[in-house]
């Protein structure tokens, strides 16, 4: 890279004649570990002079690491991997990057390392041309992935991305700024890495093998290269990179403290906003104090979050307002900052507990939830402008206190939103200090992010959710080595040629390795069959084995990161396999996750999603009853819970007739049965998912978990998806072997155990008509009502809707 850079340094000002002169240096030079600067300026003494040339020397001295903002200036960067940054430097400062690059020197303010550097040179016209063919705000906003603020606040992406930023190959990710000519220099060259077949073949043999370049492999330049600068934006948009918007504020959304350094603070408000917000889209940085006033922050910021109690002292005050005078969105999380004759006034009672707020949304329709409170509320000043302020939520209270307000201010579109509730705060913030409030907040945590996504967009944010994930192949894995070759020697007399297993939903091909190219599908998916190769982040396939404890169930196991639904994987191998070989399918994500009566299940990352194929013969106490088995699922979820030692109290409940809820609150799991009689047996497909690892969007178990800890005082550890799967199949065929040899009465207890819906009161058929109390679940598994003078009569499920809040069964149409 330094050959290289030297090389091409001395090419573009005087021409290929000063080669030689660079050869003769570099021979001598490039394996000693000393730096290297090329620069018009006297040498310092510690310095020592290699090569002068006009006003130009060559110099050596002790390695100092470099800086990446003392010689560029951030435009904007392309996230994924390999991560790509584009920047703006003048020839000179390139060639500094390049040397400490070469030598390890180079890094970002927060430490990461470049990993490659490319370099194009665009004229002044180019620039102006971009800036012209830019499109609009809106449309930008919706193309744009993020551009890096100016200085120190955000030059790297920190623990986001990987240790190693790699500039990107295309001419496109690095731009450098226009270089007059000097008075002496020859014919001017452009600097055009990637922009001719000499220069790409001169980057392929020695900047991507940067480490190993050596003064003997410096190709000639011709002298007629030039560089190609009429690539046109589209062209680069189509290749994935994406530019700064030139016409509005760089999308990076800036994250104030105050004084407070505390690194879970931060990590709290950026994670509850990156759950809001389109990901890919922004980036969220940290605004330190002493960055306030002297960072260039204010240009390349699209919202500042302010989220401290402490005052904002006066020069930040002013920054501040400069910020929205230049068209610069405010949000406020319970801080002090104000303006515009809009005042806080302190209410202690209120500080550090729930209360009921009623939001206006933009449809003018209310929203009525729970949130912790600052214990301040706004006051608006006689003076002020009406039309600059609207209050946006009020307290449920007899003073009907405002506590979240939008406010206006200048000709450029600046607005802020100011509340004095905890938008930010969940029901496992410490404020929380009863039971009580931890319920009431949970209740309302879909609502809390509804409202905030709603304040986030107003602001001018993308909330849309992002792209669908990209369906993963599927590992054929099994706990029991013996049977996995059972299974496979199935395979060979029951697929064709290709390894093909056909089905009406979905085809499985199988396949030895991963190398096996052969596209995902939503019709056809691969299944490798080497148990080998397998791996992942979110399932491990020793903790299933530890927990498994079956004679049949849930032996061999397809699975996979993300793929439509789990249902469907296993229809084309259920009817034929033998049954000892049971099956189950396990999915990270779905995109098209499966509920009852045709309702989406929404599948992020952290819930248990599973399919499980079961066979019951048509003449035994199941077959007879099949609808037990959605009551048998629930509550073997359940006991997969609270079977465990310590976690015996954990609030985990069943729901007639086939919701996992936290205490009679909140759902935080559901199961689904499928079932297909063939000839005089039952091939049942259990679907079933909970929430282990995903506080959103309502309450996961290991929320409970932290919350009995903290009530009690002890130190359960979260469990897994991969656990609970397993310990859920082990527990359903104790179960299962239960009811078939004492029936109902054998599982029953244990059920009633665990519902919820001892001593409820309901209405029938609609919210006029008549009371009754639930009493039980009859021989068949369906739900039990007693109504006064009509005596005690059953409620099929799938005639019903069961609305616990409300205490309603409510018919479906």
């Amino acid at each position: 890279m330094l050959i290289t850079l030297c090389y091409l340094y001395l090419w573009a000002r005087w021409g290929p004649r000063s080669a030689a002169l660079v050869r003769s240096t570099v021979r001598r030079l490039h394996r000693s570990r000393c730096s290297f600067t090329f620069c018009a300026r006297q040498p310092h003494p510690e310095e020592r002079v290699c090569l002068r040339v006009g006003g130009k020397v060559f110099c050596t001295g002790e390695a100092q690491i470099v800086k990446w903002s003392d010689f560029c200036s951030p435009l904007a960067y392309k996230p994924g991997e390999p991560f790509k940054l584009i920047a703006e430097a003048s020839v000179d400062n390139f060639s500094s990057l390049g040397i400490a690059f070469l030598e390890d020197r180079l890094q970002m303010d927060n430490g990461m390392v470049p990993h490659r550097i490319v370099s194009v040179y665009l004229q002044e016209s180019a620039l102006k041309e971009l800036a012209q063919e830019a499109p609009s705000v809106k449309e930008q906003s919706a193309d744009m992935d993020a551009v890096t603020p100016a200085g120190k606040s955000g030059l790297g992406r920190g623990e986001e991305e990987k240790s190693k930023l790699e500039e990107g190959r295309e001419h496109e990710d690095e731009v450098t700024s226009p270089c007059d000519k000097e008075p002496g220099a020859g014919e001017h060259h452009h600097l055009h890495l990637s922009s001719c077949h000499e220069c790409l073949q001169l980057e392929n043999s020695t900047i991507e093998s940067v480490k190993f370049a050596s003064a003997e492999n410096i190709p000639e330049l011709p002298d007629d290269c030039s560089s190609k600068l009429e690539e046109k934006e589209d062209e680069c948009l189509e290749k994935g990179i994406k530019r700064i918007n030139l016409a509005g504020k760089p999308p990076n959304i800036l994250i104030y403290l105050g004084s407070e350094t505390a690194k879970e603070r931060f990590e709290q408000v950026k994670s509850v906003l990156r759950e809001c917000i389109d990901a890919e889209s922004y980036t969220i940085y940290q605004l330190q104090q002493e960055q306030v006033l002297k960072d260039p922050w204010i240009e390349n910021s699209l919202l500042l979050v302010i989220a401290t109690e402490e005052p904002i002292p006066e020069g930040s005050h002013k920054q501040f307002m400069k910020f929205l005078s230049k068209g610069g969105k405010i949000l406020g999380f319970s801080s002090s900052f104000t303006f515009g004759g809009v005042q806080i006034k302190h209410k202690n009672k209120l500080r550090k507990a729930v209360h009921e707020l009623v939001v206006s949304k933009k449809d003018s329709t209310e929203v009525k939830l729970n949130l912790l409170v600052s214990g301040c509320v706004f006051e608006q000043g006689m003076k002020e402008d009406p039309s600059r302020v609207k209050t946006l939520s009020r307290l449920n209270n007899a003073d009907k206190d405002t506590v979240v307000v939008h406010l206006t201010y200048g000709s450029s579109g600046g607005e802020a939103i100011l509340s004095q509730a905890h938008l930010e705060l969940d029901s496992n913030s410490m404020d929380v200090q009863t039971e009580e409030d931890f319920n009431l907040l949970k209740m309302s945590n879909s609502k809390r992010y509804e409202v905030l996504k709603e304040i986030l967009t107003s602001l001018g944010l993308r909330c849309e959710q992002s792209e669908i994930p990209v369906l993963a192949p599927i590992f054929l894995l099994s706990p029991d080595e013996e049977i996995h070759l059972a299974f496979l020697k199935w395979l060979e007399g029951n697929v064709d040629a290709e390894g093909l297993r056909a089905s009406s939903k979905v085809s499985l091909k199988f396949v030895l390795s991963c190398e096996s190219k052969v596209e995902v599908t939503p019709s056809l998916m691969p299944v490798v069959t080497e148990m080998g190769s397998f791996s992942s982040e979110h399932f491990s396939l020793k903790t299933y084995q530890e927990h498994l404890q079956t004679k049949k169930l849930g032996k061999i196991l397809l699975f996979t990161e993300v793929t439509t639904t789990t249902m469907d994987l296993l229809d084309g191998l259920m009817f034929e396999l033998p049954e000892e070989m049971g099956l189950i399918a396990v999915a990270v994500r779905q995109t098209q996750g499966k509920g009852r009566g045709g309702n989406v299940w929404l599948s992020p990352v952290g819930c248990a999603l599973s399919t499980l194929h079961i066979s019951i013969p048509l003449h035994s106490n199941l077959g007879q009853r099949i609808p037990f088995i959605q009551h048998l699922v629930s509550l073997a979820v359940v006991e997969a819970v609270r079977s465990i030692p310590g976690y015996e109290d954990i609030e985990l409940r069943v729901k007639w007739p086939n919701d996992i809820y936290y205490s009679d609150l909140m759902k935080l799991g559901g199961v689904l049965v499928n079932s297909t009689l063939v000839e005089t047996t039952f091939h049942i497909l259990i679907g079933f998912g909970f929430n282990v690892n995903n506080s959103n969007p309502t309450i996961c178990i290991n929320d409970l978990i932290a919350k009995f800890n903290k009530e009690e005082g002890t130190e359960l550890k979260p469990l897994s998806a991969d656990c609970l799967i397993a310990r859920t199949v082990t527990a359903l065929e104790r179960l299962i072997e239960i009811f078939q040899e004492k029936g109902p009465n054998g599982v029953l207890p244990q059920y009633y155990k665990y519902w919820i819906h001892s001593g409820k009161q309901v209405r029938l058929r609609d919210e006029e008509g008549p009371l009754a109390w639930i009493v039980g679940i009859d021989d068949y598994g369906y739900l039990q009502v007693h109504e006064e003078g009509k005596g005690v009569e059953s409620v099929h499920p799938d005639g019903n809707s069961f609305d616990m809040l409300r205490n309603l069964i409510v018919p479906k149409h």
